[in-house]
């Protein structure tokens, strides 16, 4: 796994971590934080059971460029339907909006279509996910 650290000399790729509902199982999440970091990124990790307003008012008091959701609970579609209008009020809808966890592929759609242009099933490769946030962040 080459993650590389981040070679440019401008400021760094800042992103929330937030582990959505009921979900209390966050070790992925702190992988997935801890490859980040390699990577040169700034990470902010909410800990666990996070609910849609804290995670909206958390992403604009942080001033981040990417918000990242990690949900093993099988709730993310709702969990992600309650977030959106609350990105959208406080004009975070041009961040960069990622998932990963337990998703099945069926909601894979649903979840784009609610704004999240990363959705990262388990199992997705660490440089993957990096690789994207680097690629989309504007």
């Amino acid at each position: 796994m080459n993650l590389g650290a981040q070679t440019n000399s401008g400021p760094r790729i800042r992103v929330l971590l937030a582990k959505p509902g009921l979900d209390g199982h966050d070790q992925g999440a702190k992988v997935v934080a801890r490859a980040m970091m390699d990577a040169g990124f700034e990470v902010i990790y909410t800990g666990l059971r996070q609910t849609p307003e804290n995670v909206a008012r958390m992403a604009m008091e942080e001033d981040v460029d990417v918000i990242a959701l990690s949900s093993l609970a099988g709730s993310h579609l709702p969990f992600c339907r309650k977030l959106k209008p609350l990105l959208e009020a406080q004009g975070l809808n041009d961040k960069l909006w990622v998932i990963g966890g337990n998703l099945p592929a069926q909601d894979h759609e649903a979840l784009r279509q609610l704004g999240f242009q990363g959705v990262f099933p388990t199992g997705s490769k660490l440089d993957a996910i990096v690789g994207f946030i680097r690629e989309h962040v504007k």
